[in-house]
């Protein structure tokens, strides 16, 4: 299964990031549990300068933007 978190403060592009990636990942029928995190602290242990952040299994792979499906698809199959 995996594992992936929505970095950001809850703010719009946040919350879309996050709708993009349940849509994504239930349309390519993968189990993965999906974490929003809000807390600054916890956001600051990974490397990012500006949220929205996207990270698949402890690695970031997208952040200060909202990636397309296509993108996001791309790293959940690689994961």
């Amino acid at each position: 299964m995996l594992t992936i978190k929505v970095l950001g403060s809850g703010c719009a592009n946040c919350k879309k990031l996050e709708a993009i990636t349940k849509k994504v990942i239930a349309d390519l029928g993968l189990e993965a549990q999906i974490e929003h995190v809000t807390d600054y602290g916890e956001i600051m242990k990974y490397p990012i300068l500006s949220t929205p952040g996207l990270v698949i299994n402890e690695k970031v792979v997208s952040s200060g933007r909202i990636p397309v499906e296509s993108e996001i698809a791309d790293w959940l199959k690689e994961a």
